[in-house]
């Protein structure tokens, strides 16, 4: 259907119409959902291209381009491009929006996931404190989207062995999340998930296990078996099981 559209737009419009970028958009993220990295990134390029020769480089809209093309980069593994991605949407947001605009922390949340998967926690942690107050001061300290940063920075502390500030923090989420979206979300999920890698770390098994349980029931019936997130979340599972029994039998 896209595709047609994108045809039908190009032909009345001419190849670099704003219109043909936002249905570029669309069927890149139509790719991108179907797991076609490389034809959704050369679609978000193109858009990134038009908007850019139509609004100029320094435009919210290219900011959120670049905000995609970052995350695409980084689930194909492209690691330095993501961050040079995210860094340029920042700049671009800091500079028309201002520097405590709630979409400045977009980015800032992004980049900061980014140096959690590469164990540059020192570099991680003030951009999830800053992502945490911009969004606590623009929405208020109660608005679900604060449970971002508290769950990420929950992480962040219990890898480096600040236990009790992560406990905290995962209770906040926990708590804004189950305020706001209802017990059965998958964002609720991801938060039990995380808790019960940081009480099995702690060696609080049965704790971890109805943890673990909880959230698999959720992503089951929200997500179904064969996903990734349910997957990972029952390995998860088995692997706490597994750790529960040898303790018990040695």
């Amino acid at each position: 259907m896209y595709q047609r559209a994108l045809q039908i737009r190009e032909q009345m419009l001419g190849p670099t119409h704003p219109d043909v970028a936002s249905t570029l958009e669309r069927l890149g993220l139509l790719y991108w959902k179907e797991g076609k990295y490389e034809r959704a990134k050369l679609l978000y390029q193109r858009a990134l291209y038009i908007q850019e020769q139509v609004k100029g480089a320094e435009h919210t809209e290219i900011a959120h381009l670049l905000n995609d093309l970052a995350v695409l980069s980084v689930e194909q593994g492209k690691h330095e491009q993501g961050e040079l991605l995210y860094q340029r949407a920042l700049s671009v947001w800091e500079r028309t929006l201002g520097a405590n605009h709630p979409d400045v922390a977009i980015p800032l949340n992004n980049l900061a996931d980014l140096y959690i998967e590469q164990g540059k926690y020192e570099q991680a942690e003030p951009l999830y404190q800053r992502a945490l107050h911009i969004w606590e001061q623009a929405l208020g300290p109660e608005h679900p989207q604060v449970a971002h940063p508290l769950n990420n920075l929950a992480a962040l502390y219990a890898a480096q062995g600040k236990y009790e500030q992560a406990e905290l923090f995962f209770q906040r989420a926990l708590t804004l999340r189950e305020q706001h979206l209802g017990r059965h979300h998958p964002e609720i999920a991801q938060t039990l998930h995380d808790l019960a890698i940081f009480y099995q770390k702690q060696g609080k098994l049965s704790v971890a296990i109805s943890l673990t349980e909880r959230a698999l029931e959720i992503l089951s019936l929200a997500l179904g078996d064969a996903h990734p997130k349910t997957v990972a979340t029952r390995a998860l599972y088995t692997q706490l099981v597994q750790e529960r029994g040898a303790f018990a039998t040695a």
